[in-house]
């Protein structure tokens, strides 16, 4: 038996002791039911970096921090960095830098600063092409840059169906064991970023005015369809074809995946304005497989969630570019063999992503 000696150890320093043991037990690590935190990740979309005053978004009812979110993404490197378990990787879902680079002329300078602030971080980051990117870049520009991580890609040994094509930027990998990862191009049927003269962008512009005959293609104004806009895009035959061939392997090998693209792809998580173009074919591939647990994207800025008919989590994530200077817009995702779990910060919201039934692995 212990004995406290009351006249050094107060009742109040008592009770904050019993606190910190609770805290401790309440650790992500180990759940109170029990089941151990297999390996976490972290999330942060829509920096839209840009040396200019503070501005508003298209609607002028959103002010946009534009100088403020390089110090939000060193504040989130500096937070991943100190937790106690580090998160594995980062993605960071597109939108890196600021349309507004292009016209003054600073985009390299301005994505070489964002790139080197980047390099603060202790794990690798995952880059996804947004619409800026490409307001800024062309496709060749950014294959041949430092946004691209295809090369942290994974090789399935034996499947060639699953190495994606040099058509697109898209790739997947392996985190933790029985986790893959995949990194969509929702870019890769776009206006954006291509030579003007070339099929392909005479393909995208055909279809994209078979779905909006406005003058101006950026108005979702009177359509039916209104994610067939120009700062949107979508995903090619052969993309989903190379998706199907990857998700047929997970199913194969009992995996998990997870789907990371800057475009959502779920009308019930997102305003339908910021969807990919052909959304529904996105989504017959996902649900055509058993393996899919989540989907993320940013682009929509005020974020958005929902839990789809097949348990798929769409989670799109809240924009750095809107974010106040007294606020924060990232979050980590501690994955256990039961469930996700975001830990939001600031605007980000703290979410609890149970698998289905048939998901939950026992490891």
């Amino acid at each position: 038996m212990i004995f406290f000696n009351w006249a050094i150890f107060s009742p109040l320093v008592f009770l904050e002791t019993c606190l910190e043991v609770m805290a401790d037990k309440l650790k992500p690590d180990v759940m109170a039911d029990g089941s151990e935190r297999l390996f976490s990740f972290g999330v942060i979309a829509d920096i839209q970096y840009a040396d200019i005053e503070d501005g508003y978004n298209y609607q002028k009812s959103r002010r946009r921090y534009y100088r403020h979110s390089l110090l939000h993404l060193q504040a989130a490197i500096e937070d991943w960095n100190k937790e106690s378990t580090m998160p594995c990787c980062v993605l960071q879902l597109g939108d890196i830098i600021d349309g507004y680079n292009a016209q003054y002329k600073v985009s390299e300078e301005s994505l070489e600063l964002v790139m080197n602030t980047f390099k603060m971080l202790k794990v690798p980051v995952h880059h996804t092409w947004g619409n800026h990117e490409f307001y800024n870049f062309t496709r060749d520009f950014l294959t041949n840059s430092k946004l691209n991580t295809k090369f942290l890609e994974d090789q399935i040994v034996h499947h060639p169906k699953t190495s994606p094509s040099e058509n697109y930027y898209a790739y997947h990998f392996v985190p933790f064991p029985k986790f893959r990862f995949v990194l969509l191009d929702a870019y890769d049927l776009s206006v954006l970023g291509i030579d003007q003269s070339s099929p392909k962008y005479e393909q995208c512009m055909k279809m994209l005015r078979e779905h909006n005959p406005n003058k101006e293609l950026n108005s979702p104004q009177g359509l039916s369809e209104p994610q067939y806009v120009q700062f949107n895009g979508g995903f090619s035959q052969e993309q989903l074809n190379w998706l199907n061939e990857v998700l047929t392997f997970s199913d194969t090998n009992q995996e998990k995946v997870v789907i990371v693209s800057h475009l959502p792809i779920y009308p019930e998580a997102s305003d339908s304005v910021c969807l990919a173009w052909n959304y529904t074919d996105a989504l017959a591939v996902i649900w055509s497989h058993k393996c899919v647990v989540c989907f993320l994207a940013g682009h929509t800025h005020d974020g958005g969630y929902s839990e789809d008919p097949f348990g798929v989590h769409h989670v799109n994530l809240e924009g750095v570019i809107e974010t106040a200077p007294d606020s924060q817009a990232f979050g980590t995702v501690h994955v256990y063999p039961d469930k996700m779990m975001l830990k939001g910060r600031g605007r980000v919201p703290d979410r609890i992503m149970n698998y289905k039934k048939e998901q939950a692995s026992h490891f």
